[in-house]
């Protein structure tokens, strides 16, 4: 240095040069004052070196030009957590690993120890191009750094682990809803590589998956997981490498018997009171029989609203719209019965203008008994009571019609009266055949039902 600082000296002095360039040649040019190496740069090149990442182009696949590459896979299943029937899709959060051997990174090694890399390291080499075939979403975590993994063993082989939430359709048959079944799957596939130049495989078979037993849906049973392979084929690419993962889930039943069978079965049975109440209490049986229709009407808008607009028939959709039609007859049966009663009523009343008059009649009871009279024995009295004539009608008024219908002269005069007689309903026999008829239908109905679909 001193030599060195001599002859720099000598140079400007004879060339006239200010000291303060002087001093700075000098400060540039001395070793003293040269910077230290980065200690960080230094070792990630020295991992870098001893990979050779800079000897080979890793923007090719492993032995490329050769037989295709085989790439194993398998899964961990961390959650599952939501299954949309309106949007048709399932959200899951998985670890997805691949295992492959590429010799260009392989290593000398005295102990057989692998190295284990971030996500720095994967934008460097050559990672199998795997994405989610009918994913809708997907991202990987990244608290508090990205969750990838990369260990490379001696020999070249490698593994590399990512942790993934995934959300991707799964088409589902609403047919039997809410007492189905569904099975959805992912799909798993090589975007670029077809299967002449990758091979994806699953690693262990069906022991390549494996599943948290913590997971637990609140809507559904997971009954099982499984896996299968397949070959898929793009009319411009060619064929790939396709592997599924496919779970059966159950629908619990128990939510939807509280919230829509069980309020809809209610409103049947409370649409029979009606059959029970008098006819001629219209306040009390016409509010009761639109209250349980609009009810129904409710709770069918009500399940419709959390459901895909599909085009065909779900099971729940036959139970409530069958519910719906009995309340809707039983409203029908008053208005039957309150119209049938309102024409017996009239003809009642045109019945009785057309009777003489019984003001003579000392004691008609005494004659309305009397056989040689009337024609009819004691027991013939309460035998026909109902002979013709409403319930409403008071005893005395359907016994001086009996007297009135049994006397020839009178008969001869009232003649169409015979023919009244043979036309009359009873009323109130509607009702009664009502209280049988509906709630007999209606078991029959649930026990069909639920035989088929349970």
């Amino acid at each position: 240095p001193f030599h060195f600082v001599c002859v720099v000296d000598f140079f400007f002095c004879c060339c006239a040069v200010p000291s303060s360039v002087l001093t700075v040649t000098l400060i540039f040019f001395s070793p003293i004052y040269k910077r230290s190496p980065d200690m960080t740069k230094s070792l990630m090149t020295k991992s870098e070196q001893l990979l050779r990442i800079d000897d080979h182009d890793f923007t090719m696949r492993p032995a490329f030009g050769g037989p295709p590459i085989p790439v194993g896979v398998d899964v961990q299943v961390e959650s599952l957590d939501t299954i949309s029937e309106v949007d048709m899709d399932f959200t899951m959060t998985l670890y997805l690993r691949h295992y492959w051997k590429d010799e260009r990174l392989s290593f000398p090694s005295t102990n057989n120890q692998s190295m284990t890399f971030d996500s720095r390291l994967v934008k460097k080499i050559w990672v199998p191009d795997i994405f989610f075939v009918h994913s809708k979403r997907s991202f990987i975590h990244d608290t508090t750094t990205d969750n990838v993994m990369l260990r490379v063993y001696p020999d070249g082989n490698v593994l590399y682990s990512l942790r993934v939430t995934v959300t991707a359709m799964c088409n589902m048959d609403l047919s039997r809803f809410p007492l189905d079944t569904q099975t959805c799957s992912l799909e798993i596939e090589s975007y670029a590589y077809t299967d002449d130049d990758l091979m994806l495989y699953w690693k262990k078979g069906n022991e390549s998956l494996n599943i948290d037993d913590r997971i637990s849906l609140s809507q559904f049973l997971i009954q099982k997981f499984h896996t299968t392979t397949k070959l898929a084929f793009y009319s411009s690419t060619g064929w790939y490498n396709r592997l599924y993962i496919h779970f059966t889930l159950r629908r619990h039943i128990f939510f939807f018997l509280l919230q829509t069978y069980f309020p809809a079965t209610l409103m049947v049975m409370l649409s029979w009171v009606s059959f029970w109440i008098d006819r001629r209490a219209v306040p009390a049986r016409v509010p009761l029989g639109i209250t349980t229709v609009l009810t129904m009407s409710t709770i069918i808008t009500g399940v419709n609203a959390s459901m895909p607009r599909v085009s065909y028939i779900k099971a729940v959709d036959i139970y409530l719209w069958v519910s719906f039609v009995f309340v809707f007859l039983s409203v029908i049966e008053y208005a039957a019965v309150n119209y049938l009663s309102t024409v017996q009523e009239r003809k009642e009343r045109k019945l009785r203008e057309r009777l003489p008059c019984t003001c003579g009649i000392g004691n008609p009871d005494e004659m309305m008994i009397d056989p040689q009279i009337t024609g009819y024995g004691s027991m013939d009295v309460d035998t026909t009571g109902n002979y013709g004539m409403p319930e409403n009608s008071s005893r005395q008024e359907q016994m001086l019609a009996q007297v009135t219908l049994n006397n020839r002269q009178i008969a001869n005069q009232v003649k169409p009266s015979r023919g009244y007689v043979n036309i009359w309903i009873d009323t109130h026999a509607i009702d009664k055949y009502s209280r049988v008829v509906f709630p007999g239908t209606y078991i029959f109905f649930n026990i069909i039902y639920w035989s088929i679909y349970s």
